[in-house]
């Protein structure tokens, strides 16, 4: 399933399905790993993994000692609160990625569904807040980023006020998710200056601006104090970010750290391998540095 397709779904209709998959049983007898060094904070992204019951997920987590998971909603707050596993990216609010704050039309109702859960995102005790911009549909981008920027600026106010950060994820228009706008970090760095608080930040989705534009350490290096949160993933393939991919992780982690940054950096490539949870256990050491 791609993200895409699981953003729409229900948190409560996904858990229930999900549950009569259950786990194989080389995934439910995962041994502990060593515990991590946690200079980088750890995330993972459900959604690639989405075979596996959420609660089970969240024990696997323990065991894995990875202490935050991304793209979860109000409804799931309380079995992370069960597990102490930390909403590192919180979702449920708008309408996917496809249809986002670039379109004014939509703004009444962006606006209306983020002010319903903006206050959810805080009361569970969560800052981070995805948003997206949405397709082009033939828009010229100086256009869009004036219109993300004029809805996005009514809700800041509130936002300041709950302590929550949205976040627009920069994602790549060529292979995964075609005539998304906000796919360059230019155009998402002019967007948060434009917007000009501290309560809006970009998703650094590294899979997606190796597609887009390359030299990822060097845009870490220059571009850090716009990125609020990162994403991993392999290139090309979105799968594990080992040695069968392009990008080096752990210098990629090493910069993230050399800037300062003491945020969550969360694993969203898809496992290509049977047993996923070992995947997920060899990313997140990867990038223990």
């Amino acid at each position: 399933m791609k993200r895409r397709n699981f953003i729409g779904a229900s948190s409560a209709a996904a858990v229930g399905l999900m549950a009569t998959t259950g786990l194989r049983a080389q995934e439910t007898n995962l041994a502990p790993v060593t515990k991590l060094k946690h200079n980088i904070n750890h995330s993972v992204c459900y959604w690639c993994y989405n075979t596996i019951p959420f609660e089970e997920f969240l024990q696997a987590l323990n065991r894995l000692d990875i202490r935050a998971i991304d793209l979860v909603d109000a409804e799931q707050f309380p079995l992370l609160k069960k597990y102490n596993i930390h909403a590192s990216m919180c979702w449920g609010a708008g309408k996917g990625i496809e249809q986002g704050w670039n379109d004014p039309k939509l703004h009444k109702e962006l606006i209306e569904d983020y002010q319903r859960v903006i206050p959810l995102v805080a009361a569970g005790g969560y800052k981070n807040l995805i948003c997206f911009s949405g397709n082009r549909n033939g828009m010229d981008d100086l256009v869009g980023l004036r219109n993300c920027a004029k809805g996005l600026k009514e809700l800041m106010p509130m936002a300041e006020e709950y302590g929550v950060v949205l976040q627009m994820e920069l994602l790549n228009s060529r292979v995964d998710h075609k005539d998304y706008m906000c796919d360059n970090t230019q155009w998402g760095v002019s967007l948060c200056d434009t917007i000009g608080s501290e309560n809006f930040k970009l998703l650094y989705d590294i899979y997606h601006m190796q597609i887009m534009e390359g030299d990822v350490i060097r845009h870490i290096q220059d571009y850090h104090a716009y990125y609020g949160h990162y994403h991993t993933g392999g290139n090309p393939g979105r799968n594990e970010i080992d040695e069968t991919q392009e990008l080096y992780y752990p210098a990629i982690m090493k910069a993230i750290l050399d800037t300062g940054y003491t945020g969550h950096v969360a694993q969203e490539f898809i496992p290509s391998w049977d047993n996923k949870l070992d995947a997920l256990k060899q990313g997140v050491t990867i990038c223990d540095v």
